[in-house]
C-alpha cells in the first residue's frame, strides 16, 4: 500500500470513528430528552371531579380544597358540574375518561343512575374516589369517603325529642342521593318507637334552598300545626325558614339540618335555626386527595372512610369557628 492510499484510509477511519461519536452523543441527548419528557407526564398528574352541584357552598369547599393540594403538587384539575342532571353527569365522567385523567373525585347526582359512568372508568382503569355519598355498585369505585350520616340523622332527633316529648314533623329530603337518605333514615329510625312523634308530609327537595322554599309553602298551607322540619342539609333548612317567616308560622317550630356550614352556624347563633349535625368538607378533601396519590403511586387504601359529625345547638355554637366548615 503506497502512502497516498495509507493516509486515505486513515482519514475514512478517523471519519467513520467521527461520525459514531457524532451518533452517540446524538443517541444519548435523545435518550435523555425522551426520559425528561417522560417523567415530566409521569411527575404531572391531571385529576378531574364532578360533583352533584356546585349550588351548593359544600362541594366548593370540597373542591377548592382537593385543588390547592392538587396544584401545590404542580399537577392539573378539571372540575364539571352536572347542575343535578345524572345523564349529564355521565357523559362528564366519560369525557374525564377521553381526558385520560388519573383519577375521579365523584359526589353523584343519582347514586343508582351514575352506573353507566362508573362502568366507563372502570373500564379505563381510572380509579373513581366518591365523596359525601356512597354509590350502589361500590365495587365500581376504589374508596368511598362519607360523614357518619346516618348518626347525623340520629343527632338530630334526639336533640329534637329534648326539645319536644311530641311533634307534629315536616321531612325535607333528598331520594336520589344515599347520604340523604341515610340522614333521613337514622332520624326517623330514632322517632318511630314512639307514637307521640308523628310524620305530617315529606317532600323532595333535592337538598337545595330554591327547591325547598315553594315546598314548604304548599306544605304549611295545607297544615297548620307544624312542630319541626327535619332537613336533610342546611340549605333545605334555609328553604324552610324563609318559607315559614314568608307565611308567619316560624314561631315555635324547631328546624334541623344537617352540615354544619358558616350559614347554619349563623342562623342558630340567632335563634333562628335550630340545631345542624356538622360535617367536615376539608377533612373529606383532604383524605381524598392524599388516598388518590397513594393509590397513583401503588400503595393501598380502605375501602371506605367514614368521618365523624357533630351536633351544633345555641349551646355549644360559639364553641365552634362560626365563620368556618369544621
Amino acid at each position: 500500500m503506497n502512502q497516498q492510499s495509507k493516509r486515505n484510509l486513515t482519514n475514512k477511519i478517523i471519519s467513520l470513528a467521527g461520525i459514531m461519536v457524532f451518533v452517540f452523543f446524538i443517541a444519548i441527548y435523545v435518550s435523555a430528552c425522551s426520559n425528561y419528557l417522560k417523567g415530566n407526564r409521569t411527575r404531572r398528574k391531571l385529576f378531574g371531579a364532578t360533583y352533584m352541584t356546585m349550588n351548593n357552598e359544600f362541594y366548593k369547599v370540597v373542591n377548592n380544597q382537593i385543588r390547592m393540594q392538587v396544584e401545590k403538587n404542580g399537577d392539573e384539575m378539571i372540575t364539571l358540574d352536572p347542575a343535578l342532571d345524572q345523564k349529564k353527569q355521565n357523559e362528564q365522567i366519560k369525557q374525564l375518561v377521553k381526558r385520560k385523567v388519573d383519577a375521579i373525585f365523584l359526589n353523584s347526582v343519582d347514586w343508582k343512575e351514575v352506573e353507566s359512568g362508573l362502568k366507563a372508568a372502570k373500564k379505563a382503569k381510572i380509579p373513581v374516589i366518591v365523596i359525601d355519598s356512597q354509590v350502589y355498585r361500590n365495587d365500581l369505585v376504589t374508596m368511598t369517603i362519607v360523614s357518619d350520616n346516618y348518626k347525623a340523622g340520629v343527632l338530630c332527633a334526639k336533640e329534637m325529642m329534648k326539645q319536644k316529648d311530641h311533634a307534629n314533623i315536616v321531612l325535607l329530603t333528598h331520594n336520589a342521593a344515599r347520604s340523604a337518605v341515610d340522614r333521613i333514615n337514622g332520624f326517623t329510625d330514632t322517632i318511630k318507637k314512639n307514637k307521640n312523634y308523628k310524620i305530617l308530609a315529606s317532600a323532595d327537595t333535592q337538598g337545595q334552598i330554591e327547591r325547598a322554599l315553594p315546598k314548604v309553602d304548599k306544605i304549611i298551607e295545607k297544615y297548620k300545626n307544624i312542630d319541626v322540619v327535619m332537613g336533610l342539609n342546611d340549605p333545605a333548612a334555609m328553604g324552610a325558614l324563609a318559607a315559614l317567616d314568608s307565611k308567619g308560622a316560624r314561631e315555635g317550630v324547631l328546624v334541623y339540618g344537617i352540615d354544619g356550614s358558616p350559614e347554619g352556624k349563623k342562623l342558630i347563633k340567632e335563634g333562628m335555626m335550630t340545631g345542624t349535625a356538622a360535617q367536615s368538607p376539608k377533612q373529606m378533601a383532604d383524605t381524598a386527595i392524599n388516598a388518590a396519590y397513594k393509590i397513583l403511586q401503588g400503595k393501598k387504601v380502605e375501602k371506605k372512610k367514614v368521618i365523624s359529625v357533630q351536633m351544633i345547638t345555641k349551646k355549644n355554637v360559639e364553641q365552634t369557628d362560626i365563620s368556618r366548615w369544621q
